[in-house]
């Protein structure tokens, strides 16, 4: 292959990053862990992700990809098909359209945000699985699990800042 497929090849690498990124996170966040007797629970990873991208480089992350991730968040945990991709869409909306408050602001109040947001997309995933199962879910490990996604947002936001880092913003992607 000559230089000019290579230059292609690691643009379009560059530019499905934030697609790939989130798309591993879901299948980590697949990956129950155990809290006592409250049996399994998975902190919203992918949702952190998605929170992420929308803000930093939302035109890499386009509607389409974000509903592909939720689709695949929901066939990979054995949810209801539809309630991840419906919530994720509407985190990316909002997000989106706040995004010029967040861009260059401090991590606090950025973690400030995805802590509102992440507390009402769980809420809107409780009362929607609580509608399809017609009564109402114990709501307990949902709060454990938006306790452990926002304690968990630093982590995962460092590592998304890193391949931010390494994959788009050493080349323009």
């Amino acid at each position: 292959m000559n230089s000019g497929t290579w230059s292609r090849i690691d643009q379009l690498a560059r530019k499905l990053a934030p697609f790939v990124t989130t798309v591993l996170l879901v299948v980590l966040s697949c990956l129950p862990i155990s809290v006592s007797e409250m049996g399994s629970i998975a902190p919203a990873i992918s949702l952190m992700a998605v929170f992420y991208w929308s803000i930093q480089r939302p035109e890499l992350l386009p509607p389409i990809a974000v509903f592909a991730i939720g689709f695949i968040q929901d066939a990979l945990s054995g949810e209801v098909l539809g309630l991840s991709p419906f919530v994720f869409l509407l985190v990316h909306a909002i997000v989106v359209g706040q995004r010029r408050f967040f861009l260059g602001k401090s991590f606090l109040l950025i973690w400030w945000g995805f802590t509102v947001v992440a507390a009402g997309a769980e809420l809107i995933l409780w009362i929607l699985a609580s509608l399809i199962a017609l009564h109402l879910i114990d709501p307990e490990p949902i709060l454990m699990q938006t306790v452990l996604t926002i304690a968990l947002f630093p982590c995962i936001s460092w590592l998304l800042v890193r391949v931010h880092r390494a994959f788009l913003t050493s080349a323009d992607a």
